[in-house]
This record gives structure tokens, C-alpha cells and sequence, in this order.
């Protein structure tokens, strides 16, 4: 079986998270309770149900991940976005460098 863990976007603010094993929700994916087997994605699935039902997140999706020693890595892309951010600098950390022809 793969690797699963769970995540979400926390109601308040909309951030990514991680469901861990304490039960919490982390913005960190290394913190993310990971499952090994069917019975521990069913315990996931009826913990982020229940985070759900009680309005603390919305969008609860079971994802695959790759172990790598400590780190996870998700298998899609997508959720290698929510956890590590955009594939391309924007914003203040854009650097745009102009070459003067001459």
C-alpha cells in the first residue's frame, strides 16, 4: 500500500494543513500523521470527518506521499504546491532582470 495522509484548508484563514496523529492540524506536511495501511486511512478519514462536521476545515482530501527519511513528499503535484508553495518566484521574491542591449 502507499503512504497516505490527510489534508484540508483550516476554516479561519484558509492555509493548508495536515491532519497529525495527535489529532491536530499542522501547516507542516512533516508533522502529518502518515498511514501504512487500510485501518489507519479509515482512523484518518474519520478524524478529518469530524474536523469537518465541526467547521475547523473544508476540503479534506486523502493524498498520497513518498517517505523520504523524515521528510514526505507528495506524490501529485498539487499537493506538493499546498505544501511547499507556487513552482515559480512571484511577488516580492520575483527578481526581474532587464538586459541593457548595447
Amino acid at each position: 500500500m502507499v503512504s497516505k495522509v490527510v489534508t484540508a484548508n483550516r476554516l479561519s484563514d484558509g492555509l493548508a494543513v495536515w491532519l497529525g496523529a495527535s489529532g491536530r492540524w499542522s501547516e507542516r506536511i512533516d508533522e502529518a500523521f502518515v498511514a501504512r495501511h487500510d485501518d489507519a486511512v479509515r482512523s484518518l478519514e474519520a478524524c478529518a470527518k469530524q474536523a469537518l462536521g465541526d467547521n475547523k476545515v473544508v476540503e479534506v482530501n486523502v493524498v498520497d506521499v513518498v517517505e523520504e527519511g523524515i521528510h514526505l513528499r507528495p506524490a501529485r503535484l498539487r499537493e506538493r504546491i499546498r505544501a511547499d508553495g507556487p513552482t515559480i518566484p512571484y511577488g516580492r521574491d520575483a527578481r526581474v532582470t532587464h538586459r541593457v542591449a548595447g
